[in-house]
């Protein structure tokens, strides 16, 4: 497997390493990463950077040019993701609208939707939430409930979602709703809108995570309105649409592979500072031991993910394989934050401020189990990899 990148790859990465350089919030690169806690004020820094980011060219390079991206070649998408994690950018908070919405928009959005809405996604103006999930509707979404009644010009939504990223700051969402039944076809009769946030009608309540974060939310709806021009596809095929935004959803699993291999060499810097009797844990036989181990298989999720892109390269498309990727990164990264948490010792019960090293493990573990759930379960991606790449029978029970 050849690992090098061609000569127009390596300007491009030099392209977009200066300019981080020069555009990073002051002090980022020196380790001033601090965000603010308040929720308002954590919105505007990341609007801001995201607007940074527009007005340089790099809010979503993977774009058409027509739409405000770089065409950038798959390849380009995996050395913007190498060094952005390098350099530990601050997170985008419109990643779903970049990532998803907006891909999704340019595949099968109308012309209006597309001259309403693109723009903005870009700009970090509006921010994008997805509505998905509901309490008996998670893996399976055929099972919501959420509903869209046409009244008149317009359709009013009443139902509840959870799990709702970026709800709390969201200025749209991208809703499912179920406009008619199909008892035998249960994915039929689901409509895709583009709803309003900023309703009367629509509450968005946070749910507070074990690490004090509020990154989920439950949204209510009670008589939402939302128009004919809001919907996307057709009317009742919603899961077609659905289908198209999950193939954009999978494209920043690399971003996550490479965040994984950065958090291990945080893990070994880590242990390399922090002393136990005068002497660096990395020391300890034992500990070394499981860092060897988790080298192999971090080392291991990047080359396999490495295989599957060439797949992707030839194919044109991502396949079945990308469910390897996302199931090792959340189960490895549940595994990798334990182990750091663990080696601090009964020290590695504190929190924030009163961590004897960088408190981020602390977080990182506590948030980790959310990562096995969120963009598909562990359970979910297990049958995927099983029917559709081992070729396994499907499970009877379902």
């Amino acid at each position: 497997m050849d690992f090098t990148f061609s000569k127009k790859e390596e300007k491009f990465r030099t392209e977009l390493r200066t300019w981080l350089e020069e555009n990073l919030p002051e002090g980022w690169l020196e380790g001033k990463r601090e965000l603010p806690e308040d929720v308002e004020e954590y919105s505007r820094v990341l609007r801001q950077w995201q607007n940074t980011l527009y007005e340089g060219g790099w809010a979503a390079i993977a774009w058409p040019k027509e739409y405000g991206g770089r065409d950038a070649s798959l390849m380009e998408e995996i050395i913007y993701h190498q060094e952005m994690v390098k350099v530990k950018a601050p997170p985008l908070i419109n990643y779903i609208g970049i990532h998803m919405v907006g891909p999704t928009l340019i595949d099968v959005g109308t012309d209006e939707q597309k001259e309403k809405y693109l723009k903005k996604i870009l700009t970090g103006e509006e921010i994008w939430c997805q509505g998905y999930s509901e309490p008996n509707a998670g893996s399976d979404l055929t099972a919501i409930k959420t509903s869209a009644v046409k009244d008149g010009d317009r359709w009013l939504i009443n139902g509840q979602k959870v799990w709702t990223s970026y709800g709390h700051v969201a200025d749209k969402c991208f809703l499912l709703a179920r406009t008619s039944t199909h008892p035998e076809k249960k994915h039929r009769g689901i409509t895709v809108f583009l709803m309003n946030m900023d309703q009367p009608g629509v509450e968005t309540v946070p749910i507070v995570q074990m690490d004090g974060h509020k990154d989920f939310n439950e949204v209510y709806m009670t008589d939402a309105v939302a128009t004919d021009a809001d919907i996307v596809g057709q009317l009742d095929s919603g899961w077609h649409v659905l289908i198209a935004l999950m193939l954009h959803e999978r494209s920043g699993i690399g971003a996550e592979l490479f965040t994984l291999e950065q958090q291990f060499n945080d893990t070994v810097k880590m242990a390399q500072q922090y002393k136990v009797n005068g002497q660096s844990l990395l020391m300890d036989p034992q500990i070394r031991q499981k860092m060897a181990s988790f080298y192999a298989r971090v080392r291991g999720s990047l080359l396999n993910y490495y295989r599957n892109l060439t797949t992707t390269l030839k194919n044109g498309q991502p396949g079945p394989e990308s469910s390897i990727d996302k199931l090792v990164v959340s189960e490895l990264t549940k595994e990798l934050s334990s182990f750091a948490v663990e080696i601090q010792g009964h020290q590695g019960m504190l929190w924030q401020e009163d961590a004897p090293v960088d408190a981020k493990w602390q977080s990182l573990f506590l948030s980790s189990f959310g990562h096995t759930i969120g963009g598909g379960t562990s359970e979910v991606q297990r049958n995927t990899i099983g029917e559709r790449v081992l070729g396994l029978p499907k499970d009877m029970g379902r």
